[in-house]
């Protein structure tokens, strides 16, 4: 099923030649009327009239986000403070926020990017979903509730907290569909058994369309095996408007909308740009955004573009699965090293829970890793010989997964914490202390 078939399934030739016409307009209107990406323009030695293809964006500067808080709070804006009809406020972790203007139209085309996905899933109007995003400056929230709205679907605007509440509702308004962070959806699992609830048993709930942090496959079949819900990747940032593309019900990458979104892949160390398939890090161009348009923004994460057609016959181009940030690895004794790799390695021992904290540290000149991981109820024991066993064997895996030795530290069931927006995996004290050089990863590297 198509939300908008005419754009979705457009021959690839012509998705090019829109995109061509739309960049266009957009260098020329930026390059008369914006300072910021005029006086950029200018030091990178390009004019409009040098824009005469689609390939020919790579001519055209990088913006970062640096850029954003220089300019904080509108001095990016393009349009008067009165076609601005809605703010949203990213975290300010490393220094200024990062603040976001819309106009009417970019609310539209969000609403829009967010029908065609839920479409894409099929959600529609027979489905009541729940939206378990937080509300406010997140932009997570607003828009699955906008989307959801335009597809005809009963929204539940439950936003984050209240974990027991929420599976009531769950059960009393027969809830079909969740939009939420996938660590929050464990944990509202985890929650539910000790209600003695049965997710399949006891519950309509069967779709659950996750993001806003890095997630593996094998955390998705757990979802999916362990609560019956059939669970969908969703991508955006509140840069780009906030969650607008998912995958379809093919599963086989997440589906950009190419008339309101451009996406390169570079290889995040020399800047080239890396065929379709080879995994870099992905630059975008908002093609439509009015209020705050964005030309080549080094958003940072990594993955992959695949531009075939897809099976169910959408011929938009896909991004993999995101499973890191160039900016937000981690640098361990000179390897790279990325939370998602730490998650897909504990997913694979069964004795290990779904909760996992990194601590990053600097002993002297090297580098340190401890990593905490709960285990099962039914795995956790008070021999210590068997403990041991497991422990080595931990950190077996993760030697042989990150080539990297990592101390384990085993915690009982339910000692960690637990977090009900973004989870926040990774303590690095040697950004702390002013001398981590790799930035410190929360492992959050989507919309917010």
């Amino acid at each position: 099923m198509y939300w908008n078939p005419k754009i979705e399934c457009m021959p690839k030739e012509q998705l090019k030649q829109l995109q061509y016409r739309e960049l266009k307009a957009l260098v020329n209107n930026l390059y008369s009327f914006n300072k910021f990406y005029h006086d950029r323009m200018k030091v990178q030695g390009v004019h409009p009239d040098d824009i005469t293809g689609l390939a020919d964006i790579t001519k055209l500067p990088f913006m970062y986000k640096q850029d954003l808080r220089d300019y904080y709070p509108t001095n990016m804006f393009t349009v008067p403070n009165n076609e601005v009809v809605r703010y949203h406020v990213s975290s300010g972790t490393t220094g200024k926020p990062t603040l976001v203007g819309y106009t009417k139209n970019d609310l539209e085309y969000w609403t829009e990017a967010l029908a065609r996905s839920l479409t894409s899933v099929g959600i529609g109007p027979d489905d009541t979903m729940q939206i378990s995003y937080g509300y406010g400056l997140f932009t997570g929230g607003l828009g699955l509730h906008y989307g959801a709205e335009r597809v005809g679907a009963t929204v539940l605007p439950t936003g984050t907290g209240g974990t027991e509440r929420q599976i009531e509702l769950i059960q009393d308004l027969g809830v079909t569909a969740i939009a939420c962070t996938p660590s929050y959806l464990v944990h509202m699992g985890d929650v539910a058994k000790k209600m003695g609830v049965d997710f399949r048993r006891d519950t309509k709930l069967r779709k659950a369309v996750l993001g806003a942090e890095p997630w593996s496959e094998s955390m998705r079949q757990h979802i999916e095996q362990d609560m019956g819900i059939k669970a969908y990747d969703i991508y955006g940032t509140s840069e780009q408007a906030g969650p607008m593309f998912t995958e379809c019900e093919e599963r086989k990458g997440i589906h950009i909308a190419g008339d309101i979104m451009y996406v390169e892949i570079l290889d995040p160390d020399t800047g080239e740009s890396l065929e379709p398939g080879q995994k870099g890090e992905m630059v975008v161009t908002m093609l439509k955004k009015e209020a705050m348009p964005m030309i080549r923004y080094k958003i940072r994460d990594i993955t992959t573009l695949n531009e075939d057609e897809c099976e169910c016959g959408r011929t938009s181009p896909r991004i993999s699965r995101i499973t890191g940030r160039s900016d937000d690895m981690l640098i361990i004794r000179g390897i790279n090293v990325f939370p998602s790799q730490i998650e897909y390695t504990l997913l694979q021992i069964p004795q290990v829970g779904n909760q996992y904290m990194i601590y990053v540290s600097r002993e002297g000149a090297l580098d340190n890793m401890v990593l905490q991981v709960e285990i099962k109820e039914e795995a956790f024991t008070d021999k210590l010989e068997d403990m041991i066993r497991l422990r080595s064997h931990i950190e077996s895996e993760l030697k042989k997964y990150l080539n990297i030795a990592v101390t384990v530290e085993l915690k009982a069931p339910g000692e960690l914490p637990r977090f009900e927006g973004k989870a926040k995996r990774v303590i690095d004290t040697r950004k702390l202390r002013g001398e981590n050089k790799c930035r410190r990863s929360s492992h959050s590297c989507q919309f917010s």
